[in-house]
């Protein structure tokens, strides 16, 4: 383990990021989901200054906060981040255990999927910052107003009280908006209803690309039949082309391939191993026409791999860039690598193929961060 680290420092030289860090994250028994998820995560630079800076002020501030999935996470990155030494291994335990205590999914010592794991800890951590900033809200009713969710958030009524929608950190890095648009095809009106997300799920086709999958996401449906929409203004069902398109391109942009798809005639789940290219360099194509942005571009930095041939088992890795350099993280394993390597995990073109890694959950940054 000790060796993986040294062989790293050697292989960067002088070229060694100052102030960075680059830890393997040991496995608790098939641990390999998170670990994977937490590197992609750790090297998302906004997002770990965020969890340093909510662990330093927590320390500052002296008191003793119940111990969450945030405070458990914040701490992991600090303690990463505050090692003496460059490179070595941290035993994320503390961590892992409160995700088990806090979703019985996690529990178990089977295979799980990452895609999971990322969509549970946002959704948690946006929950926890949000519980916070009521009650910072409620303990100085002199407080500047929080911020607004642009079209209600998800938050409905609580208790017979209107919950007011708060933007925290997690929303302002991850999150996006896309629109519905629904036309009538009898009277030509539109209908647009907004709605946000923290990472995209594409369906993926063989020999395509994240582009292709992107047009696809955002591809004209026919609505007729039994699936017919009622028009308000028609006040009647009518036949109708519904799209989704990006209206607010996020500043994180977490892509999700459906590796796993349910094969009726199986009566079970299969892993597609479809080659899906994906660039170093990405050029949103299905923006609306007055999206900020529009021609929003980003750039990979995290990619969590899926190997294996199935998906009740196997393992996750994670490829990272930081600094300009490619890291492999295997568990408590870390190495570099060359860029070109990347490509090795688009996938296969034949079905059954001896390789079985490919890339699942992409993320990429914004070219042009938002202030």
């Amino acid at each position: 383990m000790g060796s993986s680290g040294s062989k790293l420092e050697k292989a960067l030289g002088d070229q060694f990021p100052e102030g960075e860090r680059y830890f393997g994250l040991e496995n608790f028994g098939n641990t390999c989901y998170c670990n994977s998820v937490l590197q992609a995560l750790y090297f998302c630079v906004p997002f770990r200054d965020q969890l340093l800076e909510y662990c330093g002020q927590n320390k500052t501030i002296g008191e003793t906060t119940e111990e969450n999935l945030l405070t458990c996470l914040s701490e992991l990155f600090t303690q990463i981040n505050s090692q003496k030494k460059k490179t070595g291994v941290i035993a994320p335990k503390r961590f892992v255990q409160r995700v088990k205590k806090q979703n019985e999914l996690f529990r178990s010592y089977m295979h799980q999927d990452a895609h999971e794991f990322l969509n549970f800890l946002l959704n948690e951590l946006v929950d926890i910052l949000e519980k916070e900033a009521r009650a910072a809200k409620s303990n100085s009713g002199n407080q500047a107003p929080l911020e607004k969710v642009p079209n209600g958030g998800l938050n409905g009524m609580a208790n017979g009280n209107h919950k007011e929608p708060i933007v925290t950190w997690v929303h302002k890095i991850f999150q996006g908006t896309l629109t519905n648009e629904t036309r009538c095809l009898r009277c030509e009106t539109i209908t647009a209803r907004d709605e946000t997300f923290l990472d995209l799920s594409l369906d993926i086709e063989q020999n395509s690309s994240i582009t292709s999958c992107l047009r696809n996401f955002s591809s004209t449906e026919t609505l007729n039949a039994e699936d017919k929409f009622f028009c308000d203004k028609c006040c009647s069902l009518q036949e109708a082309q519904k799209r989704m398109k990006i209206k607010s391109p996020p500043r994180i942009l977490a892509l999700h391939l459906k590796r796993f798809k349910y094969i009726e005639q199986l009566g079970r789940y299969k892993k597609l191993s479809y080659r899906v290219v994906f660039p170093l360099e990405l050029k949103l194509c299905n923006t609306t026409d007055d999206a900020p942005g529009s021609e929003a571009e980003y750039s990979l930095f995290a990619v969590v791999v899926h190997v294996g041939s199935g998906p009740n088992h196997g393992h996750y890795v994670s490829l990272v860039k930081s600094h300009n350099h490619w890291l492999f993280f295997d568990d408590e394993n870390v190495e570099i690598i060359d860029e070109s390597v990347v490509q090795t995990f688009f996938g296969s073109t034949q079905e059954y193929s001896n390789n079985t890694d490919h890339g699942y959950i992409l993320f990429y940054e914004s070219l042009e961060p938002k202030h």
